[in-house]
């Protein structure tokens, strides 16, 4: 992991990177993007679009950035999807034709149409230059002079670079480091220079990572506007990454936005937050009201909404988005007077939606709740019970044991008055001006519990768990071969409709009823790739055969918690993991493509015609073969979509058994 000093200034070579203002132009980064990476047939489709200027002055431009003018030799058509994608988005440029390299002394220019003709080199023309970038992965990132841009922005110039898909700003600050336990203020730059190469630090957390100086978010983005060009923003999708609330990281690999940015056509950023207790204590002292990461959270969002579009992002058009404890986050958000209306789609992913504060994200603890079930073992634990003042006591202990030094951590949004008004986000009141879509993998709570070494005891199995043994009527055991497999599945199948499923559902149907909801895309992956390092259990990943040595995703497996991800950012190839079958690649393609339309228009069924002009042939497909996603409403009926290859549309499931749990959605 690279970590970035804050607050350095970034040493410039004797030719400064360039920027919109030096170039005069807009920067604008075109790809036919596959997913499929280096190895893809497409891989060298990239081009870099400026604004008009004569032929003399284009090929110096591109020169400026380290390239030079296209060339017909390579082919037009490996470059026809980006001419046929601005036909569709109808940039306001003058795109009729583009300068392109010259051949024996001709001024040439290529068309929409992809026709190359001959031009008086003093016309003015929008201009096609290489893009030889080179792909990063997660061990491979050049940050060379070569590849880096300058955009100035919140009073600073940040350099940040280029990759083959995307323009990339790493490690910028959005707060300065807040004194512990206090509300992080927003950032504004000094009017220095500073990098944005590489990720900035990790919040604290266990295992002595990370440090209190933390506040960095991340932006992928393919369009830089110019000096003259502040049309045509691109919607945002702002990602808040889980980890129960003590772990994560907005550096993750796994959230790499490359390729969402560049495939999906929005700009991409992922924000860190305070974790642990260094981010959520709240005491009752009057003062320390927690929360403290949630308020990081909106400092950033009112980041982006201050300056996003210096890199080419509409602020009035953000999709807050995040799994687990990141989904936690959104809906807290919504439910949040300091954030609502500051965003306009939300997409929970995974969220834990129980009715018990200790396990989920939807039922709020108060202060004094807290206090009893967290915050007293930790001022125990500290020594800082009986303090004159347990905060002062508190900032006096090292953040590494705060974080992972106890038996405990404070790890849950509370309500504080100020950004958490109730114990839940309230179903009654005028529509929320936010569009939904949220869902669940079909085995979510799988990972939550642990594999049974006996089947002769089912009570003392689910009591180590924390349930009681379910009716065997709603909740029968499996007729599998592998017994501790069939009561475990058995298990699976109850935490995931207690804490995942049921819930969200409820909530959902709930929502929609009192009008409180716009329809809501509600989903569940029936598809899913495991995260390499959690949970690690095998029944999380399809079993291998001879034909499939990395396991068959047509054969039953559990569909667990975290397993959408490297779908969602369409990272497989760049996190170096094999294509387990032939579904895989569209697949992944479908799900990044159904998740960005629903960030760019609300609606998770991308436009046939933008489709048709990226050249998305695969997800065009799907959708003709599956239908449209259609969105649950109190007058159409609970309806989800089934993420899987083929999907399909089903009704919400489980209705005896959420009444059984306690959440019934009818």
């Amino acid at each position: 992991m690279l970590l970035r000093l804050p607050f350095v200034v970034f040493a410039v070579g004797a030719v400064a990177a360039p920027s919109p203002q030096s170039l005069n132009s807009s920067l604008t980064l075109l790809i036919d993007n596959d997913l499929q990476g280096v190895s893809s047939p497409v891989s060298n489709s990239g081009v870099l679009l400026l604004e008009a200027r004569s032929l003399k002055h284009a090929r110096e431009t591109c020169e400026a950035v380290g390239e030079q003018l296209w060339s017909l030799e390579k082919g037009t058509k490996s470059i026809q999807a980006n001419l046929d994608y601005l036909k569709y988005s109808n940039l306001d440029l003058g795109l009729s034709k583009f300068w392109i390299a010259s051949k024996n002394q001709s001024a040439r220019a290529v068309d929409i149409d992809g026709h190359v003709v001959q031009e008086n080199p003093d016309t003015k023309l929008p201009v096609l230059c290489s893009q030889s970038a080179p792909f990063s992965n997660v061990t491979f990132q050049d940050t060379g002079e070569k590849w880096q841009v300058i955009v100035k922005s919140n009073n600073e110039s940040l350099t940040g670079y280029r990759d083959r898909l995307s323009f990339r700003f790493l490690g910028v600050r959005y707060a300065p480091q807040p004194k512990r336990f206090t509300y992080s203020e927003s950032y504004v730059g000094n009017g220095s220079e500073v990098s944005a190469l590489e990720y900035g630090s990790q919040c604290v957390q266990a295992g002595n990572i990370g440090s209190e100086d933390c506040l960095f978010l991340n932006v992928w983005t393919t369009h830089i506007p110019g000096p003259k060009t502040a049309k045509k923003l691109k919607p945002v999708m702002f990602w808040i990454h889980g980890g129960a609330f003590i772990n994560g990281a907005a550096s993750d690999p796994t959230f790499d936005g490359g390729n969402l940015a560049s495939r999906g056509d929005v700009v991409v950023v992922t924000v860190g937050y305070r974790l642990t207790t260094l981010g959520f204590l709240a005491l009752n002292d009057g003062v320390t009201n927690g929360n403290f990461g949630l308020a990081d959270q909106i400092n950033a969002l009112e980041w982006v909404r201050k300056n996003i579009k210096d890199f080419g992002g509409d602020p009035d058009k953000i999709t807050i988005f995040g799994q687990s404890a990141g989904a936690g986050s959104v809906h807290a958000l919504i439910a949040s007077p300091k954030s609502i209306g500051k965003f306009a789609g939300a997409i929970p992913v995974s969220n834990l939606a129980s009715n018990d504060p200790s396990k989920g994200y939807t039922r709020y603890y108060t202060i004094e709740e807290e206090v009893e079930a967290l915050g007293n073992t930790i001022l125990e634990e500290t020594g800082c019970a009986n303090a004159t003042s347990q905060v002062g006591c508190l900032r006096s202990i090292s953040p590494h044991v705060l974080a992972g030094g106890l038996s405990t951590y404070a790890r849950f949004p509370v309500v504080d008055g100020t950004y958490l008004t109730s114990d839940r986000l309230p179903l009654e009141g005028p529509t929320l001006p936010v569009r939904i879509m949220t869902g669940t993998t079909r085995d979510d709570g799988a990972a939550f519990i642990g594999f049974p070494t006996t089947t002769t005891n089912a009570t003392a199995y689910f009591e180590s768990q924390g349930y009681a043994v379910p009716p065997p009527e709603l909740f029968p055991i499996p007729d599998l071969a592998n017994k501790s497999l069939a009561l475990f599945d058995m298990a699976a199948r109850l935490v995931t409709d207690s804490i995942f499923r049921c819930g969200g559902q409820a909530e959902i149907s709930g929502g929609l009823r009192n009008g409180r909801f716009h329809p809501v895309y509600f989903y569940e992956f029936n598809r899913t790739y495991q995260l390499a390092g959690w949970p690690g259990l095998d029944v999380c990943s399809p079993p291998k055969t001879a034909g499939r040595p990395h396991g068959d995703p047509g054969a039953e497996y559990r569909k667990c918690h975290s397993g959408e991800l490297y779908y969602v950012f369409g990272n497989l190839v760049r996190q170096g993991l094999p294509l387990r079958d032939e579904a895989d690649l569209p697949f992944q393609q479908f799900v990044l493509d159904v998740f960005s339309s629903f960030a760019r228009t609300f609606d998770p069924n991308p436009a046939a015609r933008f489709l048709q002009a990226r050249g998305f042939r695969s997800t065009f497909g799907e959708i003709g073969r599956a239908g449209r996603w259609e969105p649950a409403t109190a007058e159409g009926g609970m309806t989800r979509r089934i993420l899987q290859w083929p999907s399909a549309q089903e009704p919400f499931g489980e209705r005896e058994q959420c009444e059984y749990v306690g959440l019934p959605w009818n």
